[in-house]
């Protein structure tokens, strides 16, 4: 059993007052997050320790007074940057809350992107705290308007426009009817050989496209589409034994690895927290030591 300075918690929930966004309070010390993206947004601010963040532009050190802003479907992965490993409050906030809020508070139209994935922002940071703070606590008032202010700021200080993609290459068409495919046989997914002769190409093309277009290999990719797909059927009240049938992994213990490593806690602990949710009720902090995952007291 790890000692008290390894050991890991987390707690992955939603609160019922702040639609649209998903929280993680965390610490990890061994724990790997894979190559993943997400629908949405990312903010992360570190408390204690460092984070290493790795992205298409190179691997980026988060620790305390800084603020980690990931746009959706961007291919990254996050592990301790040290011994003591770390922790950190994020939001996961939704396409359409930042819609909502670029459009009341900042002239940022159309889709909006951070150009930086990492700023030293101690201010931003604490806010970020305080909406899990005030979430925990049941402040609906105080969650949502501060929940507004952080990202108002973050994007009046660092947002802008979504550039526009160039025109599309051959190479990125090919990769998106193979994401298609994927997406569609999802259970049953072909071999990399069986997809690229459908496709007319060869694998390796087919590798090199599929990597520029979406930052990870075909393999990869439907890993991380799988967990999406069971994150949403486990929001809707299905068994993770059922749901990791219905995605295409062998079995629930499958599911659980895949999962607890994108995710940062197994199906049946995020599902738990979804239920909470529904009935209107919000579990103590309670440290846990059957892999630790639920939330810890900082």
């Amino acid at each position: 059993m790890a000692g008290a300075g390894t050991k890991e918690w987390a707690r992955h929930w939603r609160y019922e007052h702040l639609p649209g966004l998903d929280l993680l309070r965390a610490r990890y010390v061994r724990h790997t997050f894979p190559r993943h993206s997400h629908d949405g947004y990312v903010f992360g601010a570190v408390t204690s320790g460092i984070e290493d963040v790795g992205l298409p532009t190179g691997t980026v050190h988060a620790g305390p007074g800084t603020v980690v802003m990931i746009n959706p479907e961007v291919a990254h992965t996050a592990r301790a940057g040290g011994p003591d490993g770390w922790a950190y409050h994020t939001l996961y906030p939704s396409a359409g809350v930042i819609a909502e809020i670029a459009g009341e508070t900042t002239s940022v139209r159309g889709t909006a992107a951070f150009a930086e994935p990492i700023v030293t922002d101690p201010h931003a940071a604490h806010l970020i705290r305080e909406v899990h703070r005030a979430a925990e606590e049941g402040n609906a008032l105080a969650a949502d308007s501060l929940l507004r202010v952080v990202v108002a700021r973050l994007l009046r200080e660092h947002g802008q426009p979504m550039t526009a993609r160039p025109g599309r290459s051959a190479g990125a068409t090919i990769a998106a009817r193979a994401r298609a495919v994927l997406v569609e046989r999802m259970a049953e997914p072909p071999s990399l050989e069986a997809l690229a002769t459908e496709l007319g190409t060869s694998p390796f093309a087919l590798l090199r496209a599929f990597r520029d277009a979406y930052g990870m290999p075909p393999h990869t990719w439907l890993t991380d589409a799988r967990v999406r797909a069971a994150r949403r059927l486990l929001d809707g009240g299905t068994a993770p034994a059922d749901a990791a049938v219905t995605v295409g992994f062998t079995d629930q213990p499958h599911l659980n690895r895949h999962f607890t490593r994108i995710v940062g806690v197994p199906p049946g602990a995020y599902q738990r927290e979804r239920k909470n949710v529904q009935d209107q009720a919000v579990p103590p902090l309670v440290p846990s030591t059957a892999w630790q995952n639920r939330h810890h007291p900082q």
